[in-house]
């Protein structure tokens, strides 16, 4: 399954909508996600699990990539 994360890259800020980045994960899981992205210590807003049309979607975008963890 392909997760789509919003983030901010620094945890000790206070998160500020247009500093919200995104990026495309693969995993079984939200948690086993979140597990991948430990270590990057970002500031996780929202894991949003892609399928279907909204899946199709994002794929026909040209910033789509699936980051390899």
């Amino acid at each position: 399954m392909i997760y789509k994360v919003y983030y901010q890259e620094n945890a000790l800020e206070v998160p500020v909508r247009e500093n919200t980045k995104s990026l495309y994960v693969e995993g079984e899981s939200e948690r086993e996600v979140r597990s991948l992205l430990k270590d990057r210590k970002y500031n996780i807003e929202l894991i949003q699990l892609l399928e279907g049309n909204h899946l199709e979607y994002e794929q026909a975008s040209p910033n789509f990539k699936v980051e390899e963890l």
